[in-house]
């Protein structure tokens, strides 16, 4: 049942549309707020990292990715937005009586888990931002005091959540500032790029949106030159497509995650909106969401690809031909990526050559494919703009990465909580719920976030999270066909042909992307000769089989 929050904002949406467009729209930018919610979670260090990684390895020619995969993602959050708004049913419950009880605790588990996790990457980056971009809190100690700064700016935030009316209005000022400040930072980036005596070739950017799929198979054309005069073609071949595939599934990922499709829902019951609220849903998906994460991410793609796609770190490759004073300036983790590459190659090739007679295209390529971070890009934007001022433009965009993130995460445990629990989304287990993923993401970042605990965290996490969203996909696309649950609001006719094509879509690439996460990972668990794809494909199995056996038991007491 609608709340009596509410009330006033259907009288008033119901009252504008009478008005005619121009008085719902201008209703519509103050009332929207969900939209921006998962904006909010969706520009996070992981859409940093894979538009950086995007712009690395395949220039301006995947600019197309992440926005084609943000728009299949909104046709599925339209499709849960739909069916929870028109249904009045809470989706936990939805599809544990519509579906499947397994289904729905392991889509609640996998987004409980993963705020969890998630969330200490952020508060790594936030810090790391405010020390080395921003120059702040650098004395011994400082990232303690960083992350406590953080944690406290986030709990603030969200507890205005929690106060409803005047409290949800402060909320999405909040946030929203937020969000605009990550877009006018990373915009800012771009513009100064732009007006530079270099410039930027706008012309082969535009081309990069037009979707170009030949990259799962083949190298950027950019970089095919360089393997068709390298030593070793075939290997450079494999191994740039290898990367391109890794790349373009971590940004389709971080596009739309398994958190995104229980935050909406949730936020919008929240606020006590109903079926008079789908046309305001919509308008906020597309604004709200659609073209911050379109500006942001694109602008990231736009000035990694200028800074580094096939553009080796200045010195790296005559790295072995330089006196040893010259090769202080060259990061070591850097060197070490660079020999590791050519290594690798060596190997393949079984080639005895020394690194200093290895071909120049070999060398360029080993230099090129090296992995660098956010940091590095700002550092290579302070030709633009002056060190000072490249460091603090791009470091406010980072930090409010950060902090939108952290916000939205422990928004969306504080929902699963209770639904878990079958409590009301507000009060003091509404509040501890929120605050896990805060002191789990401080506490994890200082003590946790490296090395093998990283990976016992993160990867079986983020391939549960994976491998669920397709299946959690498919179980909505039964739900928006379901008459039992949506009665005369189900879709018909052509619109009803137009929703399943677009969702049969979504759900493709997103088995795609789940499949390709898992199979293309060649990863061990340390210290042991067991592959990570072997679990995760143990795991997808046993699940199914799990969900299969629960169906067929629920049938039959039918």
């Amino acid at each position: 049942m609608p709340s009596q929050n509410s009330q006033p904002q259907r009288e008033r949406i119901l009252k504008a549309k009478k008005a005619g467009p121009g008085a719902t729209l201008r209703e519509y930018l103050k009332l929207s707020g969900p939209g921006w919610l998962q904006s909010a979670i969706t520009l996070g260090g992981g859409s940093l990292a894979g538009s950086l990684y995007l712009g690395i390895i395949g220039g301006y020619e995947m600019m197309w990715l992440q926005p084609l995969m943000m728009i299949f993602g909104i046709v599925m959050l339209s499709a849960i937005a739909h069916v929870t708004l028109v249904s009045g049913e809470r989706p936990f419950h939805a599809l544990n009586s519509h579906v499947s009880p397994v289904l729905g605790w392991g889509w609640i588990v996998a987004t409980f888990l993963a705020n969890l996790v998630w969330a200490m990457p952020q508060f790594s980056l936030g810090t790391a931002a405010l020390r080395q971009n921003l120059g702040i809190l650098t004395f011994d100690g400082g990232d303690y005091v960083a992350t406590l700064l953080l944690l406290a700016v986030s709990a603030a935030i969200v507890m205005q959540y929690d106060k409803g009316g005047k409290g949800y209005r402060a909320f999405d000022i909040l946030l929203k500032l937020m969000v605009g400040l990550v877009v006018a930072s990373f915009f800012m980036v771009v513009f100064m790029m732009s007006t530079s005596a270099e410039g930027l070739p706008w012309n082969q950017i535009f081309m990069g949106f037009i979707p170009n799929p030949s990259l799962i198979f083949e190298p950027a054309q950019s970089l095919s030159t360089l393997v068709d005069q390298s030593s070793a073609p075939s290997y450079w071949h494999d191994t740039i497509v290898s990367a391109q595939r890794d790349r373009m599934v971590t940004a389709a990922a971080t596009a739309v995650g398994i958190n995104m499709t229980f935050l909406l829902p949730y936020s919008m019951l929240k606020r006590g909106w109903d079926k008079e609220f789908c046309g305001l849903l919509k308008f906020d998906l597309s604004t709200g969401l659609f073209i911050p994460f379109l500006l942001a991410t694109s602008c990231v793609v736009i000035a990694a690809a200028s800074q580094f796609h096939g553009r080796p770190e200045p010195g790296l490759i005559e790295y072995h031909q330089t006196a040893s004073d010259a090769k202080v300036e060259i990061p070591a983790k850097l060197v070490e990526a660079y020999e590791n590459n050519l290594n690798d190659m060596l190997k393949a090739s079984n080639s005895k050559t020394s690194f200093a007679n290895v071909p120049e295209p070999d060398r360029i390529l080993a230099a090129t494919l090296i992995k660098r971070d956010a940091f590095a890009l700002a550092n290579s934007l302070e030709q633009f703009a002056g060190k000072g001022m490249a460091q603090t433009v791009f470091g406010i965009g980072v930090v409010g990465m950060a902090i939108s993130s952290i916000v939205i995460l422990m928004l969306i445990n504080g929902f699963a909580v209770c639904e878990m629990a079958g409590r009301p989304s507000t009060g003091w287990l509404y509040r501890f719920g929120c605050l896990l993923p805060g002191l789990s993401g401080a506490l994890g970042a200082l003590l946790l976030w490296s090395g093998k605990a990283n990976f016992y965290l993160a990867v079986p996490t983020s391939r549960f999270g994976m491998v669920l969203l397709p299946i959690a996909y498919i179980a909505f696309f039964y739900l928006m066909n379901s008459r039992r649950l949506l009665g005369e609001e189900m879709p018909t006719g052509l619109s009803r042909i137009v929703w399943n094509i677009l969702m049969g879509i979504a759900i493709t690439l997103a088995v795609i992307g789940a499949a390709v996460s898992i199979l293309n990972d060649i990863t061990q668990i340390p210290g042991t000769t067991i592959f990570v794809r072997h679990l995760a494909i143990g795991l997808v199995a046993g699940f199914l089989a799990l969900g299969t056996i629960v169906h067929f038991i629920r049938n039959n007491k039918a």
